[in-house]
């Protein structure tokens, strides 16, 4: 039996009801014991970045933990004003200085309408790329989500939706088997 890939869950979003969180809540229920999913649920409550506080907030030391542990990162974004939203952004300047993300696989799904959300998914490449990080290009991609795709119990309900937020790990899996190979 081989160990399971611990997969750290980032939706750019605040809002507890979005799409994007329900997106990766979605695909951690249907994640195989392959995998051990955590949802990060931090974002709100990381201080703004202050480069060189030293210590970081307990906050921010939670969050590089939880980095640390995870063999890859799965990023769901929405796009405000342009790009991504600045509390992502702030999540993501936490780790500059320490190199939580670098060489780290990092995936993203974008649940946007078709046409929107493809400024979020560039900044988001942009700050990926700035902090080093491994982008899983073959795991990533557009998977939109509606809220009337949405279940009683918040996770995505449609079918082929479901089929294809749930393809997302094994690939993430297969991305970071062929860079070990």
């Amino acid at each position: 039996m081989t160990t399971p890939l611990r997969i750290l869950l980032i939706s750019g979003s605040t809002r507890d009801s979005s799409t994007n969180t329900a997106a990766l809540r979605t695909i951690a229920a249907g994640a195989s014991a392959d995998f051990v999913t955590t949802l990060y649920d931090g974002l709100a409550h990381l201080p703004q970045f202050i480069p060189g506080d030293d210590p970081a907030p307990a906050t921010v030391e939670a969050l590089r933990k939880q980095l640390g542990d995870a063999d890859a990162v799965l990023i769901c974004t929405p796009e405000y004003a342009g790009m991504i939203p600045g509390s992502l952004k702030n999540l993501l300047e936490w780790t500059v200085g320490t190199g939580d993300l670098v060489d780290k696989p990092v995936a993203w799904i974008n649940v946007a309408y078709p046409g929107r959300g493809d400024a979020a998914i560039e900044t988001l490449r942009t700050v990926l790329g700035y902090v080093s990080a491994d982008i899983a290009e073959p795991a990533s991609g557009r998977i939109t989500v509606v809220r009337e795709q949405l279940g009683l119990d918040g996770l995505v309900a449609d079918a082929e939706v479901r089929e294809r937020l749930d393809a997302v790990l094994p690939a993430l899996a297969a991305y970071i088997r062929a860079k070990a190979a």
